[in-house]
């Protein structure tokens, strides 16, 4: 797949996710957004409840009715979609970047059609879940699987959000001359130490309900916490299935918390300036599914919020123990319960720690510099 000739103006890039987009995915509209040098098309099957997203820069197979999920139905099956392919041609795109394995998959035929190379994001599960599991989940797991040796061969490039990512990426097979690591950004301006706003003694959780999250885990430390700090107050920002079971574990064990749902990417902000530590206790989970590197855990530390989380996947490359935050084995609540402690009894230590954490989320993890270094990946990719 060759490059498109070169063009005074920013040339156009599709943005390939399945469904458009989810609130937990707020990573993908906040890089495309910055883009310079390319103008960002997000192309899907379909819009789900979510985030905004620019109408006159979105496509997607099922437009809606009975009509649009048959259309959907039958692009997923078998990649027939010829009007959504001459939509989508005649933004004159110069290359696709599908995030997560399976939508690299799902923009393979879209890529082959406009002759333009493929990129794809690997984030998480979708290089971490383990074969057998994969092929007893979702049909879309089942048919990645099937077809993950046509992307290997056809895809342009490989980014892994981390290097725990690439590793598993390389150990299924993945070119190690197609595969590179790219750290996704946080708006630094946006995510910033507040010191207006008077903090509180309040723990954070925001992520997804799902088993790596580690929520569990992160409850049962607070429970002990409290038993010293009844004043603590735990505050748990996301949805997903684990809801009912977490909630319960909460209202048994817990004095105070609340379960506030899924909230807008300024509400989430907001609460990060109010919080004294965040917490994010994730796990490897039983399919093997692991995290890529949580935003959230950037996010925060933008923002001068210490981190206590777990030696898991990327966290470690984002989160320095003993100088940006404080790290626990995985499923170790006690050891949880004690980093949490110990940053909420020294404020000096707190403080110090937040300090140094954005310090060091401007340096190496700017939304804006990073995006930089994805525009000259996209050009690479192009000479």
């Amino acid at each position: 797949m060759g490059p498109k000739a070169s063009r005074a103006e920013p040339a156009a890039v599709v943005v390939y996710r399945d469904g458009l987009l989810s609130y937990s995915e707020t990573f993908v509209r906040d890089q495309a957004e910055r883009l310079r040098r390319f103008v960002p098309y997000y192309v899907g099957s379909r819009r789900v409840r979510g985030l905004l997203l620019p109408a006159g820069q979105t496509l997607v197979v099922n437009g809606g009715g009975v009509v649009g999920k048959t259309r959907e139905a039958l692009y997923k099956l078998s990649g027939v979609a010829p009007g959504f392919y001459r939509r989508v041609r005649r933004l004159d795109p110069v290359l696709v970047h599908a995030h997560f394995g399976p939508d690299g998959l799902s923009a393979l035929p879209l890529a082959r059609r406009l002759g333009v190379p493929l990129l794809t994001t690997f984030h998480g599960f979708d290089a971490t879940m383990e074969d057998e599991h994969a092929r007893r989940s979702f049909y879309r797991h089942r048919a990645y699987l099937d077809g993950r040796e046509a992307l290997k061969r056809e895809g342009q490039l490989f980014i892994a959000v981390s290097g725990f990512i690439k590793g598993k990426l390389l150990e299924q097979g993945f070119p190690p001359e197609k595969t590179v690591v790219h750290y996704n950004g946080v708006d630094t301006k946006a995510f910033r130490p507040d010191p207006n706003v008077k903090r509180e003694p309040i723990v954070l959780f925001v992520g997804r309900l799902v088993e790596k999250k580690g929520c569990e885990y992160l409850i049962r430390a607070m429970a002990r916490v409290q038993k010293a700090r009844p004043d603590v107050e735990l505050v748990v920002i996301g949805a997903g299935p684990l809801l009912a079971r977490l909630k319960g574990l909460a209202d048994a064990s817990l004095r105070r918390h609340r379960f506030l749902g899924a909230r807008p990417h300024g509400e989430v902000r907001d609460w990060m300036s109010r919080a004294l530590v965040l917490c994010a206790p994730s796990v490897t989970a039983a399919t093997g599914d692991s995290e890529g590197l949580p935003t959230t855990v950037v996010e925060a530390q933008a923002m001068g919020l210490p981190v206590v989380s777990t030696v898991h996947a990327g966290i470690p490359e984002a989160v320095v123990h003993g100088e940006t935050g404080l790290l626990a084995a995985e499923r170790d609540w006690r050891e949880l319960a004690d980093h949490i402690a110990r940053l909420l009894d020294d404020d000096a230590l707190r403080r110090r720690m937040g300090e140094r954490g954005a310090e060091r989320m401007r340096a190496s993890f700017d939304l804006s510099e990073r995006t930089r270094v994805l525009e000259e990946i996209y050009a690479s990719v192009l000479r």
